[in-house]
């Protein structure tokens, strides 16, 4: 039986790209949901012009958040993989058939992109902040859980639909992997890396509050992987598609 895949793309104020970017993704993948996380831009109306399926928070919840929502969409609508992507064109549509050929060989349940697993492919340079940061989380990851990931905060990535139920996603912000990557590894997840281009087009682009200051952010993010190591197993009684997200 031929697979179902959905492809997800979280945005907020994404007015600049959002039109080229799903103009590119469903020349690809039939099926795509936008999270639209309570967009005050044109975003809406955009995307009432597409033919794409929207989920739209009524406010900004956070990147987490967004992808608890397309965790749920596609559960309840019985995709086989959901692959997600980024708005801003720091994800190509053009590597979506690659993240389907390789979930498709049916050994994984996290395709995860790597922007450092070549050397020498790259569109601008990442803030130094943020690429030492990268390397320090996910050098803790590799430690702490075993994994041997090159990049631990790729946001395109195809997940096995069938293994969703295993998370119970309750960080709404950019430290969700942290907590995700927890989750992974506790269900015995198997997950692999393909390289994809490192694009940085605006290295200006701020995370909000707190998480500006690379200090808090790297703070934030090893607190969110303890709390998480500590928590233990997932609550039983999380919800079918993961916990909702407030």
């Amino acid at each position: 039986m031929r697979q179902r895949h959905l492809l997800a793309i979280p945005v907020f104020n994404e007015e600049q790209y959002v039109r080229q970017v799903l103009a590119e993704a469903t020349e690809r993948v039939p099926d795509v949901l936008v999270v639209d996380d309570g967009s005050t831009d044109r975003t809406a109306e955009m995307l009432a012009e597409t033919d794409v399926a929207v989920v739209r928070h009524p406010e900004n919840r956070g990147y987490g958040a967004s992808l608890v929502s397309a965790f749920c969409h596609a559960m309840r609508h019985d995709f086989d993989w959901l692959i997600t992507m980024d708005c801003d064109e720091q994800h190509e549509p053009a590597f979506i058939p690659k993240f389907i050929e390789v979930a498709e060989s049916d050994r994984h349940d996290i395709v995860s992109g790597s922007r450092y697993l070549a050397q020498g492919d790259a569109d601008g340079v990442p803030p130094a902040d943020r690429r030492a940061i990268n390397l320090k989380i996910t050098r803790m990851l590799n430690e702490r859980l075993g994994f041997a990931m090159t990049d631990a905060f790729c946001g395109f990535k195809a997940y096995r639909v069938s293994a969703l139920k295993h998370f119970d996603i309750t960080v709404p912000g950019y430290a969700m992997p942290l907590q995700l990557w927890v989750q992974a590894w506790r269900a015995k997840m198997r997950i692999t890396e393909i390289s994809v281009r490192l694009i940085y087009n605006d290295p200006n682009r701020h995370f909000g509050g707190m998480l500006d200051d690379p200090t808090s952010r790297y703070r934030h993010y090893v607190e969110v992987f303890e709390n998480e190591v500590r928590r233990g197993r997932t609550p039983s009684d999380a919800s079918p598609c993961g916990a909702s997200v407030a």
